[in-house]
C-alpha cells in the first residue's frame, strides 16, 4: 500500500487548505472542502477496512459508493499541512446512503465538517449537470462579505457589478454569482437551498457570511473564488467614490466572442 500523504490529490488538498487559509478566507475552523474521488484513485492507499461508521443526518442515495477527501469540524486551516490525518478524512457513502465509512483520517477521533451534508447536496447537484465536477469549497472571503452589507442582493446586479470590476470575471464565471439571504449555518435547509442555486451557478454568495464554489478540481475552483474575491475588493475600495470609467455591456459581448463564453441569460443588455 501507497503513502497516502504522497497521492497527488492529497498534496493539492493539503496545499490548497494551506493557501486559503494565507488568503485570509479560513480564519480559525472556518470554511470546508470536500473532493470526490474515484475507487482508481484511492484503492493504492488504503486497506478497504472501514475504521469506523458517522451518521450523515442526510440521505445521499444518489452517491452512494463514493469516495470524499473531507475536512474536518473544528479544524483549522493553518494546521493540514502539520497534521493532514487528524485534520482531513477520506470517507465512502455507506450502501444505506445515511452513514459514511471513514477509510483514513480524523486520528484523533474527529469527524467531517458540519456542512457535509450541504457539500452532498450540492456535489448531486453540479453532478447533474456537469459529470467533471469534483470540488465543494466553502470559505469566508473578506471582500466578497462586505459586499453583501451594501450592495443589493439582486443576483443579477450582483453578478454585473463583480463582472465591471474586472476584464477576466465575465470569462471565468459567466455563469455569473447566485446569492442567498442570511441563513442558520450548519442545517439541512441552507443545504438544499445552496444545491438549488447550484443547478445555475458554480458560484453561491451566503449573505453575511462566506460562499459556495464547485468545480472540476481543486485549482479551478480556488480560482472562481479568487477571480470572484478580487472583483469584491476592488468594488468595496470603489464603491463610495464617483465612477469615471466601468465596463460596458458592449464590451463584455466582445469579451464574450473572443473568448467563447455566454455570459448568463438576461444578465447583458
Amino acid at each position: 500500500m501507497k503513502d497516502i500523504l504522497t497521492a497527488r490529490w492529497m498534496v493539492q488538498m493539503i496545499h490548497t487548505a494551506d493557501n486559503m487559509y494565507f488568503h485570509g478566507w479560513d480564519e480559525r475552523n472556518g470554511g470546508n472542502i470536500s473532493l470526490l474521488l474515484t475507487e482508481e484513485e484511492v484503492k493504492d492507499y488504503i486497506s478497504g477496512e472501514v475504521i469506523r461508521t458517522i451518521p450523515l443526518n442526510f440521505d445521499a442515495k444518489e452517491i452512494i459508493g463514493k469516495y470524499f477527501l473531507v475536512t474536518g469540524t473544528g479544524k483549522y486551516f493553518k494546521n493540514v499541512k502539520y497534521d493532514p490525518a487528524a485534520n482531513l478524512g477520506l470517507i465512502r457513502i455507506a450502501q444505506n446512503g445515511v452513514d459514511a465509512e471513514l477509510m483514513w483520517g480524523y486520528s484523533d477521533g474527529g469527524r467531517f465538517t458540519s456542512e457535509l451534508p450541504a457539500h452532498l447536496m450540492s456535489h448531486i447537484a453540479r453532478l447533474a449537470i456537469d459529470p467533471e465536477n469534483k470540488v465543494i469549497m466553502h470559505c469566508h472571503p473578506t471582500n466578497i462579505l462586505a459586499m453583501t452589507f451594501i450592495h443589493t442582493l439582486d443576483e443579477r446586479e450582483f453578478t454585473r457589478t463583480l463582472w465591471q470590476m474586472c476584464t477576466e470575471c465575465i470569462v471565468v464565471f459567466p455563469d455569473g454569482v447566485n446569492v442567498l439571504p442570511w441563513m442558520l449555518c450548519g442545517t439541512n435547509e441552507i443545504g438544499e437551498a445552496t444545491a438549488e442555486k447550484m443547478k445555475t451557478s458554480r458560484l453561491v454568495v451566503w449573505s453575511l457570511h462566506g460562499i459556495y464554489g464547485a468545480g472540476k478540481n481543486l485549482d479551478e475552483t480556488f480560482g472562481l473564488i479568487e477571480t470572484a474575491e478580487k472583483a469584491a475588493e476592488i468594488y468595496m475600495k470603489i464603491a463610495h467614490l464617483p465612477r469615471v470609467n466601468t465596463l460596458t455591456d458592449e464590451q463584455m459581448h466582445l469579451l464574450e466572442d473572443r473568448f467563447g463564453v455566454k455570459g448568463r441569460e438576461g444578465y447583458l443588455d
